[in-house]
């Protein structure tokens, strides 16, 4: 099962256990958001919606919050000694979609555990004299 939603102005096909990264959302990390823009909601019966498919949304998992890559914005005005440059990064959130609800339902999946880290024996290179 696939749905389509829109959020940012943007659209975006998922699939449970997709990760995308989309505009900035409100939400703490390793929290579940619910995202309620569904246009289309796929499988053997596709439901499309006008313009959203009612009762239906996506579960996510908040992975990150980040900052995306430096845009530069340059200006130049030819022999007028007139230069501008700006810059700016966008805020991006990271998610995993977890599972797509259909008919009100509420989200069943809560925030997969994080893996503990497994600390690495010291090695004995200083033991050969």
């Amino acid at each position: 099962m696939f749905a389509v939603i829109k959020t940012g102005g943007r659209q975006y096909r998922v699939v449970p256990d997709d990760v995308l990264e989309i505009g900035k959302i409100a939400g703490d990390v390793g929290t579940i958001v619910q995202l309620g823009e569904v246009l289309v909601l796929g499988g053997e019966t596709p439901l499309l919606g006008t313009p959203n498919v009612t009762g239906a949304s996506v579960a996510a998992e908040v992975l990150q919050h980040k900052r995306g890559p430096k845009v530069i914005a340059f200006k130049k005005r030819r022999r007028k000694n007139s230069r501008r440059k700006r810059g700016y990064r966008d805020e991006i959130t990271v998610l995993r979609i977890t599972e797509i609800l259909a008919d009100n339902a509420k989200p069943s999946i809560g925030p997969r555990p994080k893996k503990e880290k497994v600390a690495k024996p010291a090695e004995d290179g200083d033991e050969a004299a």
